[in-house]
């Protein structure tokens, strides 16, 4: 369903990717500690010609600093994206100017036994709110002024949804009586549990031990998508979380490290970057997995999204890759004969994917792609400054 129009290599591994939620701006984090922006090529090059026929795309660099000592773990872009917030393995989280990089604030991540505890998600939910995930499961909620500081270097509220860190964030969209605009409620997977999370009630809901590892998740048409490390993705419905889950077979020796709302041109669709370095579109109102294309043959996808025009974005290893819709697609229509729906598979199958025998290669190639999938194993972690605070009365 996509072709790549260009790719832009790396000095370093990528460990964090951010697209702009209005214009046509990438941001990347390095494990070297650089953050840079670039901006994406448009849909034309200077003669009128489409991009997709000319092969000339190019990606160019508005600003690049070294930001973090260790490596840049998480980005997000405030709402509107005038801001960039970035969290290094040096225990800090800093707030730029995203036309200029200019740092505005700063602050330091809470510690954890008395030492730094790097974040594995940062997410701007609001233009007052933003939240902090990080290695020791924790989840703090942290009030944010108009020009993107913090007024105060604690948090308002800490959280502890899952026993295990947090690898995903997905806010849920807002209700019809939201005055704001703006999302309230998002969804996090850690370890083997989903759980809703509230910004005024806290903790909603959790699940049951679903018995994987979750890695990724996205809200697509009123229906959330979770990526597990079997290969599966786990579909419900918003609001219905106890009547259990669809299932979709994307993939069945591959983990599904990202997952990424499809634009609604689309349809009802998530794309999936895998630890393989593969990439699957998956269409939730049909449950099945469709188009498969590579980002990369070694290293795994990191980072997935689509920008204001509509174009995919993958980053994993040392090169980002920009695509572009098929000018002649027909796989949207194509049922895939290699994709099978879980709940067709008999119950025999199904445990012959998830516990099949393992050669000493297989355990091998297992341990690689948990290296990749787990944040807590990115870079090396630069002792922090201490504050002293870790939680606050009366929350978990």
């Amino acid at each position: 369903m996509f072709d790549t129009i260009c790719t832009l290599p790396l000095p370093s591994e990528l460990f964090a990717q951010c697209i702009h939620p209005n214009s046509p701006l990438l941001a990347i984090g390095l494990a070297t500690g650089h953050v840079q922006i670039h901006g994406l090529p448009s849909r034309t090059t200077p003669d009128g010609s489409p991009i997709s026929e000319s092969g000339r795309g190019t990606i160019e660099t508005a600003w690049r600093t070294r930001r973090h000592k260790g490596s840049c773990r998480c980005l997000s872009f405030s709402p509107d994206g005038s801001f960039l917030f970035s969290a290094g393995t040096d225990g800090l989280v800093k707030a730029a100017s995203s036309a200029t990089g200019q740092v505005l604030s700063k602050i330091a991540i809470p510690q954890h036994s008395c030492s730094t505890d790097p974040a594995t998600v940062i997410h701007a939910l609001t233009p007052a709110s933003f939240l902090l995930a990080t290695d020791s499961s924790a989840l703090y909620i942290y009030d944010l002024r108009t020009n993107a500081t913090f007024p105060r270097a604690k948090p308002e509220q800490t959280h502890r949804p899952h026993e295990d860190y947090i690898s995903s964030i997905s806010p849920l969209p807002p209700s019809d009586k939201s005055t704001s605009g703006f999302s309230k409620q998002w969804v996090s997977t850690g370890g083997t549990t989903i759980a809703v999370t509230d910004l005024r009630k806290g903790v909603l809901t959790q699940s049951e031990d679903l018995d994987e590892e979750l890695l990724s998740s996205a809200a697509v048409g009123g229906k959330m998508a979770i990526g597990g490390e079997r290969g599966v993705v786990r579909i419900w419905k918003q609001g219905e979380w106890d009547l259990g889950d669809e299932r979709v077979v994307v993939d069945k020796e591959e983990s599904l490290d990202v997952l990424s709302t499809v634009p609604e041109d689309f349809g009802e669709m998530a794309a999936v970057g895998m630890g393989s370095g593969k990439i699957r579109l998956v269409d939730v109102r049909t449950m099945k997995a469709l188009a498969e294309m590579s980002h990369d043959e070694v290293e795994g996808v990191v980072g997935l999204g689509f920008d204001t025009d509509g174009r995919m974005i993958s980053g994993g290893g040392l090169v980002v890759k920009v695509w572009q819709q098929s000018e002649l697609d027909e796989d949207h229509d194509i049922e895939d004969d290699a994709t099978e729906r879980l709940s067709d598979v008999k119950e025999a199958e199904v445990c012959d994917i998830i516990q099949g025998e393992s050669t000493e290669e297989d355990e091998v190639e297992k341990g690689r792609k948990k290296r990749k999938k787990r944040k807590r194993n990115k870079g090396k972690i630069i002792a922090g400054p201490k504050n002293g605070i870790t939680a606050f009365k009366g929350l978990d």
